[in-house]
């Protein structure tokens, strides 16, 4: 069988963990929502920084600021199931931001795939797995990381839900579970030739493969400039921009991690928004894959610092990242088509 690149949505939603909707927390309702429309994959995400639009500075740093910490809610699936979804979540959501990007999604078998794009085109591939799924008895994450730093990929990220499904089937993380199926992303950037031959392999990683993948433009890799973010007219009605940082918790610039420098620098120039994800294992350039572990001094996981606005914004946003990762970190930039910046009392999409 000649395995088929299908069209598929990508719906992301900002939003504070106490929130709720009629009594009931959001952070379930979207997940109900996503169980009952079958969609392939969701996952819920805890944030450990960022702020929204009334510029709410949420933290893990001090006790109180982490009392509502940012959740980060994604669904993917075909373009025909997830639009429905759209247009109930911008029902249920009172407060906070909610974007839709185009992506390319491939289940079942991976090998003779053609992604999309260029040959030399920078792209996003995520791997969609369970939680606990192991490879010779190496957690799949970690057998995937290794692969694609061996084969040269210019980084890659693992971040695990609390929630959501995998491959239509709703999976919540319990206290007294394994949680063998709990989603989990792999994200990892490099061009589109690239990744592609890596997909034979990548299906002898995973037992059931599910991968999304989307068009991405590299504007930092190691402190070096590459590109800066495109050029796009600011409008009411979009586009919007999306700028991604991946760093670690250990890289510090002016004496603080640079996540933490981005979200207080930002905040301080009034951004749209930002979310940082702190994830489990990575690497981005040269750096082999690291995680925490025993014995260790500091925290060395990935962080994923992610900034969407509207291109004047990214623009001045960009300004400061590219200061703070003079040295360390890779810096990618996207487009996105459609967002609503969500608050009571206020229509959605201003």
């Amino acid at each position: 069988m000649n395995p088929a690149v299908e069209d598929w949505v990508k719906v992301t939603s900002f939003f504070g963990e106490r929130q709720r909707h009629r009594g009931r927390l959001l952070s379930d309702v979207l997940l109900d929502t996503f169980e009952e429309h079958d969609l392939a994959s969701s996952i819920l995400l805890r944030a450990t920084a960022g702020f929204g639009l009334r510029h709410h500075l949420r933290t893990d740093q001090t006790l109180t600021m982490s009392e509502d910490p940012s959740v980060v809610a994604i669904a993917t699936d075909l373009r025909s199931k997830v639009e429905p979804v759209v247009s109930h979540l911008l029902r249920l959501q009172r407060r906070g931001l909610l974007t839709v990007e185009r992506a390319r999604g491939l289940r079942g078998v991976l090998a003779g795939a053609a992604l999309p794009g260029e040959n030399d085109e920078e792209t996003r591939l995520t791997v969609h797995i369970g939680r606990h799924e192991r490879v010779d008895g190496v957690p799949a994450h970690v057998a995937i990381c290794d692969l694609l730093h061996r084969r040269g990929v210019a980084g890659a990220s693992v971040l695990v839900g609390v929630d959501g499904t995998n491959h239509g089937t709703r999976e919540r993380a319990q206290f007294w579970d394994r949680n063998l199926e709990v989603p989990t992303m792999v994200v990892a950037v490099g061009d589109a030739l690239h990744l592609q031959g890596l997909l034979p392999e990548l299906e002898g990683l995973v037992r059931r493969p599910m991968l999304t993948v989307e068009r991405v433009r590299v504007c930092k890799r190691d402190g070096e400039l590459l590109a800066r973010p495109p050029a796009l007219p600011s409008a009411p009605e979009g586009p919007w921009q999306k700028l991604s940082v991946f760093t670690s918790e250990h890289h510090l610039s002016h004496g603080e991690p640079i996540h933490r420098g981005i979200v207080r620098r930002l905040r301080a120039t009034r951004a749209r928004g930002v979310t940082v994800l702190r994830g489990i294992r990575g690497f981005h350039g040269d750096h082999p894959p690291h995680g925490d572990r025993l014995f260790q001094l500091g925290r060395r996981v990935p962080v994923v610092t992610v900034v969407v606005d509207t291109p004047d914004g990214i623009a001045r946003s960009f300004d400061v990242i590219d200061e703070l990762t003079a040295e360390h970190g890779l810096v990618t930039a996207e487009v996105v088509p459609e967002l609503h910046a969500l608050d009571a009392g206020s229509r959605p999409g201003r």
